[in-house]
């Protein structure tokens, strides 16, 4: 053999391709990740599929995992309710929330310990700060319910509400074509 024979052989003799494993420092190599991607894939479903199967549940254990699941969804769609009852009728929720400001203290911390207990410690460190954010809001009350009362009396079929006054005769005055001399010059250049 030649010397071009020797260096096939070095590089890729023996079984063994250098090159390639060269080239692997630098660059996964594309067909091994997919099969590690796909064994892992694999594991996870078989994971999921084991946690999922029913085995030797009864009735009554669906059910609590099932009510176990429902507090988290309706706290979430009890607030946007409370979102949408604020905007529909702000008298109305003022007076609920005026409601909610009279518990008092104790109840709320005792409230905050069992919700922190279910679904987390975090909340407790809010709980005072929710407090204070419903004192603040209930502050602003009467200027909401003040302001409401004026848009009310805004609206199309309230009587008098496009009532002019000496303002509108300045800006009916104001939008009066006057004398415009160079559009006379023009106008007089014109056959």
């Amino acid at each position: 053999m030649g010397l071009i024979g020797r260096i096939f052989d070095a590089l890729f003799g023996g079984g063994r391709n250098v090159v390639v494993e060269t080239a692997q420092v630098f660059r996964e190599n594309a067909e091994q990740a997919g099969i590690r991607e796909a064994a892992a894939r694999a594991q996870a479903l078989t994971q999921f599929g084991a946690e999922f199967r029913a085995t030797g549940r009864s009735r009554f254990d669906r059910l609590l995992d099932g009510l176990n699941r429902l507090p988290r969804p309706l706290l979430a769609y009890g607030t946007l309710g409370l979102f949408v009852a604020a905007m529909l009728d702000p008298v109305w929720f003022a007076s609920r929330m005026q409601g909610i400001a009279l518990v008092p203290d104790p109840l709320w911390w005792l409230m905050g310990a069992i919700v922190s207990f279910y679904f987390g410690a975090r909340h407790q460190a809010h709980s005072q700060d929710f407090q204070r954010s419903i004192a603040e809001t209930m502050a602003r009350v009467p200027a909401v319910v003040a302001n409401t009362r004026l848009l009310e009396g805004m609206r199309a079929d309230t009587p008098r509400v496009a009532a002019t006054d000496p303002e509108a005769d300045l800006t009916r005055a104001a939008l009066e074509p006057g004398a415009n001399p160079a559009l006379q010059d023009w106008q007089r250049t014109q056959p």
